[in-house]
């Protein structure tokens, strides 16, 4: 089979006539669950129904499928316009919105809060965070305690707003009705703080509670009896966190998520406004990720632990206090601290995420939940969520939620995208769609871009702005060509979210490892990767990812629910043929039971290494022996080069040190396509396999790839330009060869079938002769964009226009146009690929008048048919550039745009930050802009 040079890339795009309709091959109908959706923030709630209606008919025109409305902070001068949060005009904003969504086909969902985290007015001291504060005291035999047990707290303060003094603040909290200005993040009041306990040990380890023996004064009424007494009081403190960038009538304590009654009397206050029998509003409610302890301190108090704790874990937390809060490295100690951290992470989905799931539902709603930053095993609060949503740029941090959501079966798994890519102003669609093929990559089918910021009509440019970038807003240029990409991720989406996940491999994910390393505090936040670095869990990921192996993570609590068929293994959502212990050192008593059970009913699985040595946590001697005694199943004799195996009833364990040697001893096949620098995911459906495929090499990819299974027939669609046809295709063994062209950052999407399928061919072009340049007097005129209009120009030569002379090209944002004459190619073609070698923006391509395509870059690449030439041609390209030129001659000229309360317009990078603090545009460059090298034409033939 001929290789071919050429095919189109992510802006490569082929004009053809519609495509054309086989009841055998279609894109799926697109529903707006499949399109993108945003975040969308209500600056003040200061939203009006006309500007709604407005604002979402943009939206909807820019290919947007649903919004999820989010609450925050306000625009100074606009406080009359302010909305507290869940008043009646506040409800009735929210009802308009959803009636607009119906008429246009959009979705809503809600955040269970202004800001983030859980939070308000409402939330009293007793429900909001807790920390743990603590003394010690020397007493000896005979002696009493000469001081008070007792605990004033430091007061603290940080603020997002205009500084004061903790003294001008007033308590309670919400007395203060200037909270928007303040933009208080947290504060601890100088209180004395109650005593939680107090505990008295000796040498030998006996403990004495002491709590009773404290009277109102602080005075303790003890002598000590014989030996040395070192005593541990334990106060419950306030850790004082607010929510962050909260709206009008949203200001408030964070609530203890540890607590099921604070999180019940938090939702009680949204009973009334989404009680279902006034109709249904919100398809999915939200929570940010788990933001509370990005502060002084830490929430790593309940009330109620100590006694949650005895529950859970059969002994008394208080008996050992010295070994939880002085973290000597004893080995007893850090069992210890493993079972208070998974006694916390046990309550966060007890007392937190599992009622807020519940009520949700009471409501008719589903919970969309970004579980990452949580101090817990973040797998299981995933699980427990209806919409599990990710965030970041590496697939590994996006496959905890996506695995989440494989293992226990649900249909979607989100992520929140855009988040701080670049510098404000600086990021181009093209960024964005690097960044979100990755996450389809880790499994995501469900985009959510951070965001779209509510902004009324008439409001000067660039309108209202949101501190975190990127803003998606219709002041920026590149607004214009947001629907092109909408429509490509609509077009991803339509086949992602059908189906199921097809993956092979189910990797054991050792919290126990990391519950009982000690890390600094007594809280360990789970965000991606970071707390399992150079662990065999993460090398063993980046290994299967990098080799094509299919895998999801799987934690304790999951590995419970796995049933089996034959010598596969079953979840809720998934069809696993192996399971991977990752080289870890301590595990659950019970995990290794069902290793084992799983083993003896046929499963094949997998150890790296080394088994486990010891029970995680506090134990007996009789968990200890039930250990052994299991360890002593496992009779490993060689099997081949590196692997040893023992059998274990009906199944059998694998052991080594070479991942890929255990896994080819297996059933598991790898995808070799990875090999080529291609990155996929795959799903199944009654018709066959599903690949998303991606090229983010910088190397154009033309070959033959093999697709782990026996498929009659494939096709292939491009999800940027349309185009579809059945792939060339052979078969080898039970394995399907298909060609595949992608130049770097395009991807595609390959539905291989069980039958025949009919219809046209995918059409693939190779060169049919030398490349010609585009020559002479290129006219560069301005169309849309300000602060006004540059003057036209004509050019010899292509050159960005910021590189030209006058003010008015370094300060725009906008359109710009260039075009040229030419004449008809001599040589003859099917086909004529047109490059343009560099942009700075997507790119309008127009031939004689008719629009050819856009192109979001980073390539500039389109075929385009013979037929379409002309003798003389008219080409033509509407470049668009960033706002950051037009906002940085905005700030040389003082014209105001950063007119928000709270925490303003922060910068990314610290360079742009000036001297009040906020962003600033004056120290970034002038960014290039426009179009500059060459513009070639090059003639294609078909390839037979």
């Amino acid at each position: 089979m001929k290789k071919l040079s050429i095919i189109i890339a992510l802006a490569a795009v082929y004009l053809t006539a519609p495509p054309i309709s086989h009841a055998q091959i279609q894109w799926p109908a697109i529903t707006h669950e499949n399109r993108p959706w945003g975040r969308w923030w209500w600056q003040g709630s200061a939203v009006t129904k006309p500007d709604l209606a407005w604002t979402m008919e943009q939206y909807k025109a820019a290919g947007l499928g649903g919004m999820e409305i989010t609450p925050v902070y306000g625009v100074k001068g606009t406080e009359k316009q302010f909305i507290p949060f869940l008043s009646p005009r506040w409800m009735d904003m929210l009802k308009y919105t959803v009636q607009q969504g119906k008429r246009l086909d959009m979705g809503i969902d809600m955040a269970n809060a202004t800001g983030w985290p859980f939070g308000g007015p409402w939330v009293d001291y007793a429900d909001a965070t807790k920390e743990l504060f603590w003394k010690s005291y020397n007493v000896k035999e005979g002696d009493v305690l000469n001081e008070t047990v007792t605990f004033v707290q430091a007061p603290y303060l940080t603020q997002a707003g205009t500084r004061v003094k903790i003294n001008e603040i007033k308590q309670p909290f919400v007395a203060n009705n200037n909270l928007q200005q303040l933009g208080i993040e947290q504060i601890r009041y100088p209180v004395a703080l109650p005593l939680s306990v107090l505990m008295a040990y000796n040498q030998s380890g006996s403990a004495i509670n002491l709590t009773s023996k404290v009277g109102a004064d602080g005075r303790l009424d003890w002598k000590a009896p014989a030996g040395d007494w070192k005593l541990y009081a334990v106060f419950t403190g306030s850790h004082g966190k607010m929510v962050e960038r909260a709206a009008p009538g949203g200001e408030g304590y964070v609530i203890d998520h540890f607590s099921k009654r604070a999180i019940n009397n938090y939702l009680k206050n949204f009973d009334k406004p989404f009680d279902p029998k006034n109709g249904k509003l919100i398809r999915a409610f939200f929570n940010d990720s788990y933001e509370v302890d990005d502060a002084n301190g830490e929430a790593n108090f309940t009330p109620a632990l100590f006694e949650e704790f005895k529950t859970r874990r059969g002994y008394d937390l208080r008996n050992h206090l010295p070994g939880l809060l002085t973290a000597d490295g004893k080995e007893a100690d850090k069992r210890i601290l493993y079972d208070y951290r998974l006694t916390i992470s046990e309550l966060l989905l007890d007392n937190f995420t599992k009622p807020w799931q519940e009520w949700a539902r009471s409501k008719g709603s589903v919970i969309r939940n970004q579980a990452h930053g949580s101090p817990a095993n973040i797998l299981d609060l995933y699980a427990a969520s209806d919409i599990p949503e990710t965030e970041g740029n590496d697939v590994m941090s996006f496959k905890f939620a996506t695995s989440a959501a494989h293992v226990s079966g649900k249909r979607l798994a989100s992520t929140e995208s855009g988040t701080w890519m670049n510098e404000h102003f600086m990021t181009k669609l093209s960024d964005v769609k690097e960044s979100v093929d990755r996450c389809f990559v880790g499994g995501v089918n469900h985009v959510f871009y951070h965001g779209v910021n509510y902004s009324p009509k008439n409001v000067s440019w660039p309108g209202w702005l949101f501190y975190a970038a990127v803003n998606f807003t219709p002041a920026d240029p590149f607004w214009r060509d947001f629907g092109t990409l909408n429509n490509y991720f609509a077009r991803c989406q339509s086949f992602l979210q059908q189906g199921k996940p097809d993956n092979d491999v189910l990797l054991y994910t050792p919290i126990a490892d990391s519950f009982s390393d000690y890390g600094g505090s007594l809280l360990k936040h789970y965000h991606n990767m970071d707390q399992f670095k150079a662990h065999g869990f993460e090398k063993s990921a980046r290994e299967m990812l990098a080799k094509g192996y299919t895998f999801d993570f799987i934690s304790d609590r999951q590995l419970m629910d796995v049933k089996q068929n034959s010598n596969n293994l079953l979840t809720g959502g998934g069809n696993y043929k192996t399971l991977i212990i990752p080289d870890c050192s301590l595990i659950p008593l019970s995990t290794l039971q069902r290793i084992v059970e799983l083993a003896t009913n046929g499963a094949q699985i997998i150890v790296l290494k080394n088994l486990p040595n010891d029970v995680a946590g506090l134990y007996t001697a009789e968990t200890k022996a039930k250990f052994d005694a299991l360890i002593r199943k496992f009779n490993f004799a060689d099997l081949s080069s590196g692997v040893k195996k023992a059998v274990i009833g009906k199944g059998s364990v694998l052991i080594g040190d070479d991942l890929q040697k255990l896994l080819n001893t297996t059933a598991v096949k790898r995808e070799t396509m990875t090999d080529a620098g291609l990155q996929f995911s795959r799903r199944s459906n009654e018709n066959g396999k599903t690949y998303f495929i991606v090229n983010q090499t910088r190397k154009a990819v033309n070959q033959n790839i093999q697709l782990n299974t026996n498929a009659v027939s494939a096709t292939i669609f491009n999800p940027m330009t349309e185009r579809y046809g059945l792939a060339t295709t052979a078969k080898q063994l039970n394995n399907t060869l298909m060609y595949i062209q992608l130049q770097p950052g395009e991807s595609c999407i390959v539905q291989t079938f069980n039958t025949v399928k009919k219809g046209q061919q995918y059409a693939n072009y190779e060169p049919a002769g030398n490349a010609t340049k585009v020559s002479g007097t290129w006219n560069l005129k301005f169309e849309h964009g300000g602060p006004e209009l540059p003057p036209s120009v004509q050019l010899g030569k292509l050159k960005a226009w910021t590189d030209l002379e006058g003010e008015s090209y370094q300060s725009f944002s906008g359109v710009g146009s260039y075009s040229i004459t030419f004449p008809m190619p001599k040589e003859e073609a099917d086909m004529w690929q047109l490059n343009l070698e560099k942009a700075f923006g997507s790119v309008e391509v127009y031939l004689n008048d008719t629009k050819i395509a856009t192109l979001l870059g980073p390539q500039y690449t389109v075929n385009i048919p013979a037929g379409k030439f002309k003798q003389s041609n008219k080409l033509e390209f509407k470049v668009v550039n960033s706002m950051a030129n037009r906002i940085k001659d905005m700030e040389k000229k003082n014209i105001p745009y950063k007119i928000f309360y709270n925490v303003n317009f922060q910068p990314r990078d610290q360079a742009n930050r000036g001297a009040d603090r906020l962003f600033t545009a004056l120290n970034m460059p002038v960014q290039p802009s426009g179009m500059v090298g060459n513009v070639t034409v090059a003639p294609l033939r078909l390839m037979k």
